[in-house]
């Protein structure tokens, strides 16, 4: 059953469903491309990284035993101790760490294996401030230098924006970024009950654009996640307006 929202679909954006819609989202945007551009170009999916170390006050908390969940325990035998045997030295054990992988798109050419163009998905931790939106502002600026097309696109309401001058007003956007015309970038901007628009994804000249529908790559994700069954139990995030969400909570109702 199809999504009952016209374009994207602000219940998607809950923070228990994002990471699944973004990790299927990809694939099946780098299936959709691939159709149209193999054998001359390779699709392939990459992974950015991100690792969180919790704060130090946190660190010595996940060291400390919790005695109060300990059972008492029947007696046993007393057996003569054994000599334990000492080792040569001692290290200290890594503090854990929180790993976020989100995966991204890269079409290179089949010949040479170079990159020619990115497409990047963007998920709350691109937009918020820390060192996840540095880190991704740095690949952002390396892939302009390195003269590689940039699709951006992204369909969060929350967060503030990445660094775009003259952005019209819009709920969501898609970019595309060629060398050839940077600084400036072609620009789809979204409104909430808008249909999602089909947005090149350039090549080599003179290799002519392929296309990328994401309203049919959003509702595939969908379909194949069966989101209808359980997204709608939450409300969207960051919350709608009054306004939107009467238009959002009557079109769930259907769903």
């Amino acid at each position: 059953m199809p999504s009952p929202f016209p374009g994207m679909n602000p219940y998607l954006e809950q923070d228990d469903v994002w990471e699944d819609f973004h990790g299927r989202f990809i694939p099946i945007a780098a299936e959709f491309i691939g159709e149209q551009i193999q054998p001359a170009y390779i699709v392939k999916l990459g992974v950015n990284v991100y690792i969180h170390e919790p704060p130090y006050e946190q660190r010595v908390v996940l060291g400390r035993p919790d005695v109060a969940v300990v059972a008492p325990q029947p007696a046993r035998p007393v057996v003569e101790r054994v000599e334990t045997i000492q080792a040569p030295a001692y290290a200290r054990l890594v503090p854990p760490v929180d790993v976020c992988r989100e995966p991204y798109l890269e079409i290179r050419d089949r010949q040479s294996r170079q990159l020619v163009t990115a497409l990047e998905l963007l998920s709350p931790t691109n937009k918020r401030p820390g060192p996840d939106r540095q880190q991704y502002l740095h690949k952002r600026q390396q892939v302009f230098h390195a003269r590689v097309n940039l699709v951006e696109i992204d369909l969060l309401r929350g967060g503030p924006r990445l660094p775009l001058e003259d952005l019209p007003a819009c709920d969501y956007y898609a970019m595309v970024a060629r060398p050839e015309d940077h600084p400036k970038a072609a620009i789809w901007p979204i409104r909430l009950p808008d249909a999602l628009p089909t947005i090149p994804i350039p090549l080599r000249p003179p290799d002519a654009d392929a296309r990328l529908d994401l309203q049919a790559v959003v509702q595939r994700a969908y379909d194949t996640a069966g989101y209808r069954h359980y997204i709608y139990e939450g409300t969207p995030k960051p919350p709608l307006s009054e306004a939107d969400q009467a238009w959002a909570a009557e079109l769930a109702r259907h769903a």
